[in-house]
């Protein structure tokens, strides 16, 4: 009996009574349509994969695209900050006091504190240190004397055309000295450039 024949002579609501061969083919077309469905929809999930990335990407290439959009139209204030920032730097390196000039620079700070008539118990210049471009003196300063005095010693140590820093003060009371009069201990630092052939160890 052909295949046809057997389909007409069967009833199809009844899957129990069908031949073998009939039921045979309605399992593997039924495995075709899951394996079909299955294989479309992983091939969905890939697309669906790719989709997502893309998007992330196309974030991330638009967040990129605006930074680089307000750098390029700050470009002109960045600029203009690299050339304030170059003239600053060239004013501090003019404020770095020649090798020859160290001496002289030790004796203003001392002549300052006199000057404020303060009265001077430590002046102890320790060993410099050589960075990249410039060496550093360091000297330890202790002095005696009132508020007013030790304001006048900044603003003449401010006024020196070389660079000084000071560092750590410290200003307390002093134990052997009258009412009101202080001690001062400090840190001035001063920087020269460094000569030819020298460099930082």
């Amino acid at each position: 009996m052909a295949l046809t024949d057997q389909l007409r002579s069967t009833d199809l609501s009844d899957p129990g009574r069908w031949p073998p061969s009939l039921r045979a083919a309605a399992v593997a077309v039924a495995l075709a349509a899951v394996l079909l469905s299955g294989v479309r929809v992983l091939a969905i999930d890939a697309e669906y994969a790719r989709l997502r990335s893309a998007q992330r990407e196309e974030v991330d290439l638009r967040i990129r695209l605006e930074q680089g959009q307000l750098r390029a139209a700050n470009l002109e204030g960045y600029r203009e900050q690299i050339a304030e920032i170059e003239r600053s730097f060239g004013t501090v390196l003019g404020r770095l006091s020649p090798t020859t000039e160290i001496p002289g620079l030790l004796a203003d700070l001392s002549q300052a504190g006199l000057d404020a008539g303060l009265e001077e118990r430590l002046f102890h210049p320790m060993e410099e240190q050589q960075r990249e471009f410039y060496a550093e003196l360091a000297i330890h300063l202790r002095m005696a004397g009132d508020y007013h005095q030790f304001g006048r010693f900044v603003s003449d140590i401010a006024a020196i055309p070389r660079l000084v820093t000071l560092h750590d003060i410290h200003i307390r009371p002093l134990n052997d000295g009258e009412p009101g009069e202080l001690s001062l201990d400090l840190i001035a630092r001063t920087y020269r450039n460094l000569d030819e052939g020298e460099g930082p160890p």
